[in-house]
């Protein structure tokens, strides 16, 4: 039986660990597999399930725009990641909120199960609100078992935790996948429903060896403080429903409405957050380099997730339309390719953590910039790969290329996964003032929403640059940012200060 953990959830001697690491981390990484499970489940069929049955239209008219709402949903889900910070930071403590996260994610997964239009964007909605909850306050509680311990042993941590979210991604399509394109849809999407039970279920059970992690809000809320944000979620909310009523009532309705506001949405969010950090006077004169610092990393990290996340939903119908997915006589399902990168992920993490700690205690483990532009280049080089597949595509009798092609892409894409997302998550943890550390991860999430929001535009490229052309210009955008990031990399350290 473990001992309980000290404060700061530091192991002591003698006491059990998770493969070294604090035992509380057991119970963060089988809760965060399974939510991992249940989310890329349902994503690994989102795309295919609006192509097949909720649009109307001509085939391509529905692929792009089942691209476009696939964009904005992910979009939705990690801008909630922001209120759901605030409220772990100021109201209930990153415990409870995850709990409740979690119960709302199942419930939008057994409401996705319900066979009707209306059913499933409800279900969504759920996820999407289940998601805000759960996402980075998890990720900040696995910050907190690390509190006090080394830079590399925390960024080891969290490319551990990196392996349970990865390894839920990888089961995920595979059931869900199957049963989803085979049998039927809403089957797969209670499959979905069931990891997410589990994740609950773990979660209680194992909280014990939490200590205090995310017990008590960072910085608890005022009455006074809670009353106005309330008035704010009133007023905002009002007026979002207020204005989807007019557009429904004048007749003007289209979805297209929803992911222009929630493109420009992913612009304007992350400023609004930015500032309102950077001018709390809560902040002092020590930490404001830091918030800077993390402005370049939020930028950069936005790009590469608008590039990588296209995986779900471009990629997902390249390798639905254009490539050749049969073995010995059986066409596996294209959701499939959703488990390339996770599995991936799965071989080369153990690797990465070796390594960073490795080149730690020499002297010569890359700076955090240094990840960062490289990431940067490997996402570029994935689609540049990638450009050269939809030339093969188009210039081949069947239309369709080998499995290699994807592959390849995943694969370069999982290099820069591994120099960038598990190190972001670390950095955000390491750079945050304690009192906005919940808001923080939030960004760090944000981040995706906004590379997410933007696709929702982006993806539109595609029909008329064609493959080629459309991916090879995003290669040589990631490119450039990628040299412009490690030419700044000496200013950026500077703004970092003792954070490395």
């Amino acid at each position: 039986m473990a001992s309980s953990l000290t404060k700061d959830s530091s192991p002591t001697p003698g006491e059990k660990t998770f493969f070294g690491h604090p035992r509380g981390m057991a119970t963060l990484f089988m809760t965060e597999m399974w939510e991992r499970f249940s989310w890329y489940g349902m994503r690994g069929i989102l795309v295919l399930y609006l192509v097949a049955g909720v649009l109307d239209g001509p085939l391509q008219g529905r692929e792009a725009l089942a691209a476009s709402i696939y964009g904005v949903y992910n979009a939705v889900v990690y801008m909630a990641a922001m209120p759901g910070g605030w409220i772990a930071d100021r109201l209930w403590g990153a415990r409870k909120a995850v709990l409740v996260g979690g119960i709302v994610i199942a419930l939008g997964h057994y409401t996705l199960a319900i066979p009707s239009d209306t059913a499933f964007f409800a279900g969504l909605v759920l996820i999407a609100a289940g998601t805000g909850l759960l996402k980075p306050n998890i990720s900040a509680m696995v910050g907190g078992l690390y509190e006090g311990q080394s830079s590399a042993r925390r960024d080891a941590g969290f490319t551990l935790f990196y392996m349970a979210i990865n390894i839920g991604a990888m089961a995920a399509p595979l059931a869900v996948g199957y049963l989803g394109e085979n049998v039927n849809w809403h089957l797969g999407f209670s499959v979905a429903g069931i990891g997410m039970t589990l994740a609950v279920v773990q979660y209680v059970l194992g909280s014990r060896h939490l200590g205090d992690v995310g017990k008590e809000p960072g910085t608890p809320a005022t009455p006074e403080e809670k009353r106005t944000a309330l008035r704010r979620v009133l007023l905002w909310g009002g007026l979002a429903v207020a204005a989807l009523a007019v557009d429904v009532l004048l007749g003007t309705y289209d979805i297209e409405h929803i992911v222009n506001v929630l493109a420009v949405l992913g612009i304007v969010v992350p400023v609004v957050y930015f500032t309102a950090i950077y001018r709390n006077p809560a902040l002092t004169a020590a930490d404001r380099p830091k918030i800077q610092a993390f402005v370049w990393f939020f930028a950069t990290a936005v790009l590469f997730w608008l590039i990588y996340d296209q995986s779900g939903s471009l990629l997902t119908l390249f390798a639905d339309n254009k490539t050749d997915r049969v073995i010995g006589g059986w066409e596996f399902p294209a959701s499939w390719y959703q488990s390339v990168n996770p599995t991936m992920v799965i071989i080369l993490a153990p690797l990465f953590a070796t390594l960073w700690v490795k080149l730690a205690q020499r002297n010569r483990e890359p700076s955090t910039p240094m990840k960062f532009a490289l990431a940067m280049l490997l996402i570029g080089g994935s689609f540049a790969i990638m450009g050269l597949a939809g030339a093969a595509a188009a210039n081949s009798e069947t239309g369709k290329v080998t499995i290699f092609w994807l592959l390849s892409v995943y694969l370069v894409q999982t290099l820069g996964e591994m120099c960038l997302s598990p190190v972001g998550l670390s950095l955000s943890t390491k750079l945050a003032p304690k009192q906005f550390v919940g808001q923080i991860m939030g960004l760090w999430f944000l981040a995706t929403a906004t590379g997410n929001a933007l696709n929702g535009w982006v993806t539109k490229l595609n029909e008329p640059l064609g493959d080629a052309a459309y991916y090879s210009m995003w290669a040589a955008v990631a490119i450039a940012a990628g040299l412009t990031f490690m030419m700044a990399g000496k200013r950026i350290r500077a703004l970092m200060g003792d954070v490395r």
